[in-house]
């Protein structure tokens, strides 16, 4: 396997800082902080910091590197995800049992996976290496936002609102609304460069679109709250079925983290608990209220090729933006042999597309034709609404 020597050096402080990066984002976290796991779609830290370390472990130390001794034969079990390709695992909903491997030995793990690795760089890695390599740094900054959504999260469910010692803050929407249109037409949609992008990415394809409109900014907490004091969380003209039947099951007037006090709207927020800024776009709503919030409009969400197409011509990477597109995949769509083939490809169904980046999300994801995925459901992460007509 013909090694390539060049940019080794560059090539490690890339990992040692992305790696580094997610436990930054921890530092201010307790032991007590790590484990818990107040929901079956969280994940607890500890577990974010072990699995993204397996991830290397697994695809590029125990695979290409000869005389590599596995920290510890158990953690396989304990932090594999959903690779079914590669063993057994604990359950997701029963991540927050493990009161076992210790912090300590998880930060353990991190420092021999990162020593051994970086060793290896050293040596000069194949294009193919170099190829996993990038999907593992990828994969880790993906959990880098999935850890501030769940270190918020757990943060949301505890009576202190505690904070985070890193900022994520999100930025008033100054611009009056205003339409842009989009002429109807051919267009072609998916990643058409040599930079990084996720399988789900390609394919890249024509699409026909009809003449649009969408808007140039977020819906903002202000006009949301209009929504909700006309009634638009009981009025079931507005809902999908699926979404009414999800609003009642729960008893849910408001998005994510919102709390009514003496008439006026707060949130937690990882700065602290706030009176609601009406200028901020509305964040942590799920698909169903993005959705019956346009009907309410009067208006829809756009589709995801809409929004690819329209999005040079706005402002986007500080919330995940809800498309009306299922998550499905594109024309001649290819899955990889083996694990990493479980990646994404077997996810396209019953989800529905984000596109556009949020304030959590590692600037180099924030790119037109990246496809996020979530269930309809879902409101723990950083997502909002941008209207189409």
């Amino acid at each position: 396997m013909e090694t390539v020597l060049k940019n080794t050096s560059i090539v490690k402080e890339r990992f040692l800082e992305i790696r580094n990066q997610t436990e930054l984002i921890c530092k201010s976290l307790q032991p007590e902080d790590v484990s818990i796991q107040p929901a079956e779609f969280v994940s607890p830290p500890k577990w974010h910091l072990a699995h993204s370390t397996w991830f290397f472990e697994q695809f590029i130390l125990t695979k290409y590197k000869s005389d590599y001794e596995v920290f510890n034969d158990d953690f396989a079990y304990y932090f594999n995800s959903y690779y079914n390709n590669v063993g057994e695992r604990v359950l997701r909903a029963e991540r927050g049992t493990m009161t076992r491997p210790t912090l300590s030995e998880v930060l353990k793990y991190r420092t021999y996976v990162n020593q051994q690795l970086s060793e290896f760089i050293t040596e000069g890695l194949s294009e193919e290496i170099l190829n996993v390599l990038e999907i593992g740094l990828q994969h880790e900054q993906q959990h880098q936002e999935l850890l501030i959504y769940d270190i918020k999260y757990i943060f949301g469910q505890q009576p202190s609102f505690p904070i985070l010692d890193f900022t994520v803050q999100l930025q008033k929407e100054t611009q009056s609304q205003q339409f842009i249109p989009i002429k109807d037409g051919i267009y072609e949609i998916g990643h058409n460069n040599n930079a990084f992008c996720f399988d789900n990415e390609l394919g890249r394809h024509k699409v026909y679109l009809h003449n649009f409109e969408i808007s140039n900014r977020l819906v903002t907490n202000s006009e949301y709250i209009e929504f909700i004091e006309a009634g638009g969380y009981e009025d079931f003209n507005l809902w999908h079925a699926d979404g009414w039947t999800f609003i009642q099951e729960n008893a849910l007037n408001s998005p994510l983290y919102w709390h009514n006090i003496s008439d006026k709207w707060h949130q937690y927020t990882l700065n602290g608990f706030v009176e609601i800024d009406g200028d901020l776009p509305v964040n942590h709503v799920s698909f169903y209220e993005a959705f019956a919030y346009a009907q309410w409009k009067g208006m829809r969400l756009p589709t995801e090729f809409e929004w690819e197409v329209a999005s040079k011509q706005f402002k986007h990477g500080q919330l995940w933006e809800w498309t009306n597109s299922a998550y499905l995949p594109y024309p001649n769509y290819t899955k990889v042999e083996g694990a990493l083939g479980e990646y994404n490809g077997k996810f396209m169904v019953n989800q529905m597309v984000l596109r556009g980046g949020s304030i959590a999300t590692s600037k180099n994801h924030c790119r037109p034709t990246y496809r996020n995925f979530f269930q309809t459901d879902m409101r723990w992460l950083f997502s909002g609404i941008r209207l189409a007509k």
